[in-house]
C-alpha cells in the first residue's frame, strides 16, 4: 500500500467518542460484542431477551470491555436484512440502560442511518458500520452528533459476501477502500480523531485472504487511523482448528496476539475476560505496556 497518503496528525493516540476519550497508546482497546439477535453466527439468541442482554452487557463491562458494541441485525454469511424498526426495538433498551455509564463507550453496530441517528440521540457514542458508510446519509448523522465511527470493509453484503470473493491484492484493495471511506467521513464533518478502520476479517474474504490481512496488518498503519480487528470465533479459525464456533477461544487468542504484534489498536471479541488477559500480555511483550 505504498501509494497511500498519510493524513495530517496521523500520530493521534486518542479516539474521541463524543464526550469520551480512549487512549489506545496506553493499551490495546477491547470492544465487547453484544448481539441482541436470534440468529448471529456465534451467539444468536443468547442475549435476545432483554434481561439476558442487560446481564450480558454488565458482564462484558465488568470483565474489562472499553467499548460495548450492541447489534440488532446479524451479519453472518447469508443473513437476511432486518427492518429498522425491529432493529431499534432490539437495541434501544440496552443503549438507554448504559448510555450514561462512565465505565464504557457505547457503540451501535448498524448500517442504517435511521438506527444510528436514534441510538446516538439516546446516548450512544460510536457507530460501527460494517458497510463502510455506504448509506449516503450515515456520515452526516454521525458528524451531527460529534460521534465516532468504525469504518469496515466488506465485499458485497452479508447475504452475498462469501460467494467466491476475489481480490488481486487483498491488502491493497482493502486499504484503498478504507482510505477512501475515511476521507469521505472527514469530508462529511467527522473528526479525524473519531475514526477507526477495520479490514473486515471474514466479510467477503476466504481463509487465505484473512490470513494475509493478519500477516500484513502493519501496512494498514499507513492509512493514519487506529485499526480495529475482529477475529473472534470467525470461520477461518474453525477451518484451521476443525473446531465448532464455541470451541474457538484459543484460536481467537492466537489471532488477537498476532494482530497486536502487527499493530492492531483495538480488538472486537465475544470472550472479553479471557481476551483482555491476552491483550495485557501481548501489550507487555510487543509494546512494553504494563
Amino acid at each position: 500500500m505504498q501509494n497511500l497518503t498519510l493524513p495530517t496528525a496521523a500520530r493521534r493516540t486518542v479516539l474521541r467518542c463524543r464526550d469520551r476519550e480512549l487512549d489506545y497508546a496506553r493499551r490495546t482497546l477491547v470492544m465487547g460484542i453484544l448481539n441482541v439477535t436470534p440468529d448471529s453466527f456465534s451467539d444468536g439468541g443468547d442475549a435476545f431477551a432483554l434481561d439476558a442482554a442487560l446481564e450480558r452487557a454488565e458482564g462484558l463491562i465488568r470483565d474489562g470491555a472499553d467499548i460495548l458494541d450492541v447489534g440488532g441485525e446479524s451479519s453472518r454469511p447469508g443473513a437476511e436484512p432486518v427492518p429498522a424498526d425491529e432493529e431499534l426495538r432490539r437495541v434501544l433498551p440496552v443503549i438507554e440502560a448504559f448510555a450514561n455509564d462512565p465505565r464504557v463507550v457505547l457503540s451501535v453496530d448498524t448500517a442504517k442511518m435511521e438506527v444510528a441517528r436514534e441510538c446516538l440521540r439516546r446516548g450512544a457514542h460510536l457507530v460501527n458500520d460494517i458497510t463502510g458508510l455506504r448509506d449516503p446519509g450515515m456520515a452526516a448523522v454521525i458528524a451531527d452528533f460529534d460521534a465516532a465511527v468504525c469504518v469496515m470493509h466488506m465485499q458485497g453484503t452479508p447475504k452475498t459476501m462469501q460467494a467466491e470473493p476475489v481480490y488481486g491484492d487483498v491488502v491493497a484493495e482493502v486499504g484503498a477502500f478504507l482510505t477512501g471511506r475515511a476521507a469521505s467521513a472527514v469530508d462529511a464533518g467527522i473528526a479525524r480523531e473519531s475514526i477507526l478502520v477495520d479490514p473486515g476479517i471474514g466479510f467477503g474474504k476466504t481463509v487465505e485472504h484473512n490470513l494475509v490481512l493478519l500477516r500484513r496488518l502493519s501496512e494498514f498503519g499507513a492509512i493514519g487511523y487506529p485499526v480495529l480487528m475482529g477475529t473472534s470465533r470467525k470461520r477461518f479459525i474453525g477451518t484451521i482448528l476443525d473446531a465448532p464456533v464455541h470451541d474457538r477461544l484459543m484460536g481467537t487468542a492466537a489471532s488477537v496476539a498476532v494482530a497486536i504484534a502487527h499493530g492492531a489498536n483495538a480488538v472486537r471479541v465475544h470472550d472479553v475476560r479471557e481476551i483482555a488477559r491476552v491483550v495485557r500480555v501481548s501489550d507487555a511483550i510487543c509494546h512494553g505496556l504494563r
